[in-house]
């Protein structure tokens, strides 16, 4: 029996999304997966689902498949091709759901039925935390799923070794998406990452600039990165905002494996991780932050930096991945 992955050419570069993906492929082609190729062309693709059956019926054992990956159409003619061969499993790992992501209220139980029926048709799903988990059940998930729990990260810069508090943040992401940065009301310095930069930030924070997901670890130095979404800094609200009540935001990841602990809001699903592993702060409000890095001593800070490094070191492995896929090929 062998292990496969599919490799599906993104066209987004520099972003989280696409390192999440590649991420993904690195550490299973470390523990011998075989890679399905697929062109990087739109037109190569098209011809490439269309003529799935003709790959995939050679194969015997489990395939796992990066969601949402390509157009809905070329989704569904690669899954169906993949059920159609006997000795063939096929998992989704979840990276987004787009049912919540977007329709996540009652006007939109079409998209989100027509979602789960999709996800259904696999033998398994790697969900990406508990809350996920729940959430899908409820919405009429009955194939067996596991938690990943956290997205691990491929990083081979050194660890941020800065082990003396003064209090410095750091944020990177998308700054378009990032509009309460422009109605922060602190003191306390946020060095920020990323595209997007043309917004009128208040004094407090510092543009640093872009840079790729390979070079960005070497720029964090501060002692906390931030995790916050949505349009107010005084809890995450609107689309974004909701939805890290069940995704897993990868900065997150880019933050731990870099040795950094963080700073997240409290209600995210995230949040239950980082108290478990005591690897960084959760918080209500913005505006809050000023309060809570005064209440935080050095002896606090180290062990929470300990116990960044000993994540990272987890995620730059592949450790999470890893665990989830074996606990859920025990159960399909």
């Amino acid at each position: 029996m062998n292990n496969y992955v599919l490799n599906w050419h993104d066209s987004a570069k520099n972003t989280g999304g696409s390192k999440a993906k590649a991420d993904v492929i690195t550490f299973l082609l470390k523990r011998n997966f075989k890679v399905i190729d697929t062109p990087s062309s739109n037109l190569g693709k098209i011809w490439s689902s269309i003529t799935s059956y003709s790959k995939l019926k050679k194969l015997n054992g489990t395939l796992l498949i990066q969601y949402p990956s390509g157009k809905p159409l070329l989704r569904k003619l690669w899954l169906t091709s993949a059920r159609r061969c006997s000795n063939l499993k096929v998992i989704f790992l979840i990276h987004d759901l787009e049912s919540i992501r977007f329709h996540n209220n009652e006007e939109h139980t079409k998209d989100q039925n027509e979602e789960i029926r999709f996800l259904n048709k696999a033998h398994g799903l790697i969900s990406l935390n508990h809350k996920m988990t729940t959430l899908l059940k409820s919405r009429g998930i009955t194939i067996p799923i596991t938690d990943l729990k956290v997205w691990d990260y491929d990083n081979s810069q050194l660890f941020n070794n800065n082990f003396e508090y003064d209090g410095s943040v750091c944020y990177a992401g998308n700054l378009i998406k990032a509009d309460y940065l422009t109605k922060l009301n602190i003191d306390t310095p946020l060095h920020v990452f990323g595209p997007n930069a043309n917004l009128k930030f208040p004094k407090n924070v510092i543009y640093e600039g872009q840079y790729s997901p390979q070079e960005l670890p070497t720029k964090l130095k501060q002692n906390f990165g931030l995790v916050w979404d949505g349009i107010s800094p005084d809890t995450c609200t609107g689309i974004y905002g909701q939805y890290m009540r069940y995704n897993d935001p990868h900065k997150v990841s880019l933050y731990l494996s870099t040795g950094i602990p963080v700073i997240v809001w409290k209600d995210a699903a995230i949040a239950d991780f980082i108290k478990e592993n005591r690897v960084g702060i959760l918080i209500d409000s913005l505006n809050k932050l000023d309060d809570v890095l005064d209440s935080v001593n050095s002896a606090e800070f180290a062990e929470m930096k300990k116990n960044a490094q000993r994540v990272g070191l987890q995620m730059r492995q592949g450790f999470f991945l890893n665990n989830a896929f074996d606990q859920l090929a025990q159960l399909i």
